[in-house]
């Protein structure tokens, strides 16, 4: 033990007090209440005696009746100044401590603890350093006592204490640290050592009431002012109230009839009418209950139980199909075997259709036909762009702004369970930071999984299995998974024939229609329709042959206001595009191609000739204008390694 001289001659036998959750350092008065019967007997030996007694503290509070073992070996020599016994056989005494001691050995008799007490006496270092550190602890436990609920006289006794090992005990005393810490400190001997440990403690209890004073300072701020909001609101109610205009609560009522009205599930009633119950005890000025109130409305809106009688008879499915498309005959077949089935079966699940061919053949009009088809109601969403998952599963409550995803929207909008739901553009899809949309469509198109649908934003199951999905796509480029849970059917081109059949079936009716022409007006003879296929599109759709069709429309919609009745196809487009005129416009450029050929070159390279066009990005973007500019002299041929100029 540096620092630390033990003064033998002083040893003495003492009686013991084991003392639970009490460390009792010298120089402090503390007043004690003993109960235990060998405990109360080593009071009456030491008031007997010189009235001192050796106090230790237990390793634990919970032993009744400890040993050796259960005790510290260092305590203090304390001094007792007064002791009385109590009506119930406890006694209180008050006890001065005097020094630190060691408890050489401890002996148990039947009737008491005694040990054989060494006092132990610090050495008084009276230091520069132990100066600056008395200064520097005396100010920080200003501080503390600031910030604590301790007496200020206590900083006054503080004043008048010029020896720092006595400082220190003072103020370890004052501390409010567990017992293993302070009988740390008690077993410090070094007057400096114990005076920085102590100093530590200080600043980190100090810091620690800092920050509590701040946190019920909030606190206390945020009270009154909610207090100060309810005072407002209950007057404003009150005033509401004498005026007839009792809103909320009217509100609330409503929002109950709803939900009892809305015939949601367990799971969906349960969480609807505890966020009423929340909604009731908010202030309904505050934006906590808006977001509240939007969600029972979403949650109301929901089609839980309405659905649309689905049209299961197969003749009338077959008339409507045929009379929106022609051809496609596989995807025709396909919805009257489900309907088939429909017939047989209560419940059977929705087929997943993939549409996938090129643009203009009829996938997205389809869609149209076959929710007309089966009585559905049609629901689209656009995929094409898609980057985030919340479009498909919602955000989250705690944004703010936040929404249900588009499904759910899309229900809520239409009022059923069981439409028709085209995901148009399913290969268009992206993928960013805000997730990957195709993943969150996995059990959106899972018949397994969807009937457990979990929307980010509703936070309860919507069965999504009566629905009908049919998704379209240009191309394959589609996640295998996501792929894996449709049934794809490829739409091909349409030949030329099928073209000349539904332009006269479908187009030239619904353009002369839309061009205000009447009957008798125009005449779009077949051998017109086919030279603008052959000659002015080239497509698999049909969409650039409508738009052409819905050009001659106009045109001779103009004609006729201009009294020009007659026109012909050639003077409607002007130069028509053919294979004769290619080869025509590219022969003339040949002999020019022979001479460079027949002059010396440092490497010949052979010359492959072909009929070639090069096309202006910028134009208009219809082959029958391209000829224009071939006409005008913008052809271009190639020539390997030597550049010429265009």
């Amino acid at each position: 033990m540096s620092g630390t001289q033990l003064l033998r001659s002083e040893r003495k036998t003492l009686p013991l007090l084991p003392l639970r959750d009490v460390v009792v350092f010298p120089h402090m008065v503390i007043p004690l209440f003993v109960g235990r019967p060998k405990s109360i007997k080593a009071l009456e030996v030491a008031m007997e005696g010189g009235k001192q007694i050796m106090l230790v503290a237990q390793k634990t509070g919970a032993q009744d009746e400890p040993t050796e073992k259960d005790m510290y070996d260092v305590g203090c020599i304390a001094n007792i100044l007064q002791m009385r016994k109590l009506p119930d056989g406890t006694v209180k005494v008050l006890v001065e401590g005097l020094k630190r001691a060691k408890a050489l050995s401890i002996e148990e008799q039947e009737t008491q603890f005694s040990c054989e007490a060494m006092p132990l006496e610090p050495d008084h270092a009276d230091s520069a350093e132990t100066e600056a550190l008395r200064r520097a602890i005396v100010s920080q436990f200003d501080q503390y006592v600031k910030l604590n609920k301790i007496p200020p006289e206590i900083l006054t006794s503080l004043a008048g204490i010029d020896e720092a090992g006595r400082l220190a005990d003072t103020i370890a005393a004052h501390l409010p640290l567990k017992l293993d810490q302070k009988q740390h400190i008690l077993e410090m001997f070094p007057v400096v050592e114990r005076i920085e440990h102590l100093l530590a403690q200080l600043e980190a209890e100090t810091d620690i009431l800092q920050v509590e004073k701040r946190i019920r300072g909030r606190v206390k701020h945020q009270m009154e002012k909610s207090q100060r909001e309810y005072y407002l609101n209950e007057q404003v109610k009150a005033i509401q109230k004498e005026l007839g205009e009792g809103e909320e609560g009217a509100d609330l009522e409503e929002f109950e009839k709803r939900i009892e009205a809305a015939r949601m599930p367990k799971e969906a009633r349960k969480k609807a009418d505890a966020e009423l119950k929340k909604l009731k005890l908010m202030s309904p000025m505050s934006a906590e209950a808006t977001v509240v109130r939007n969600y029972i409305d979403t949650l109301i809106g929901l089609p839980w139980r309405k659905k649309s009688k689905v049209n299961n008879d197969l003749s009338n499915a077959e008339r409507v199909l045929d009379e929106d498309h022609f051809g496609l005959e596989k995807v025709k077949e396909r919805i009257l075997e489900y309907l088939a089935v429909q017939q047989r079966v209560d419940k059977v699940k929705a087929p997943i259709l993939c549409l996938v061919g090129p643009p203009g053949v009829g996938k997205t009009s389809l869609g149209q036909s076959i929710a007309r088809a089966t009585n559905r109601k049609f629901v689209r969403m656009a995929l094409g762009g898609v980057r985030d998952e919340a479009e498909i599963r919602g955000h989250r409550r705690t944004y703010i702004g936040s929404m249900p995803g588009k499904i759910l929207q899309s229900l809520t909008k239409v009022g059923v369970r069981n439409p028709l739901f085209l995901l148009d553009e399913v290969d268009k899809m992206g993928m960013d930071f805000g997730g990957d949309p195709s993943s969150a469509l996995l059990e959106v198109l899972d018949p397994e999984q969807n009937h457990t649908f979990a929307d980010h934003y509703v936070e309860v199951d919507f069965d999504l299995s009566d629905v009908m999905f049919v998704a379209t796509s240009n191309a394959l480029n589609i996640p295998p998974p996501l792929l894996d849970r449709m049934e794809v059917i490829r739409l091909s081109g349409y030949t030329e024939d099928e073209k000349v059949s539904i332009a006269q079936r479908y187009l030239v009716p619904k353009q002369k229609k839309n061009s205000g022409l009447k009957e008798g007006e125009i005449e779009v003879a077949e051998v017109a329709i086919r030279d603008i296929i052959r000659y002015y599109t080239r497509e698999a759709g049909v969409r650039s042959l409508e738009r052409e069709v819905s050009k001659i429309c106009r045109k001779v919609v103009k004609m006729l206001l201009l009294k020009k009745a007659e026109g012909h196809l050639l003077e409607l487009y002007g130069l028509q595009v053919s294979p004769d005129l290619i080869s025509t416009v590219t022969d003339e450029v040949l002999a020019e191609v022979e001479q460079w050929q027949q002059r010396p070159l440092e490497a010949m390279y052979p010359i492959v000739y072909f009929d070639a066009l090069r096309l202006k990005i910028r134009d208009e973007g219809t082959v029958r204008n391209k000829a224009v500019y071939l006409a005008l002299g913008n052809g271009h041929k190639h020539e390997p390694a030597r550049q010429r100029p265009r």
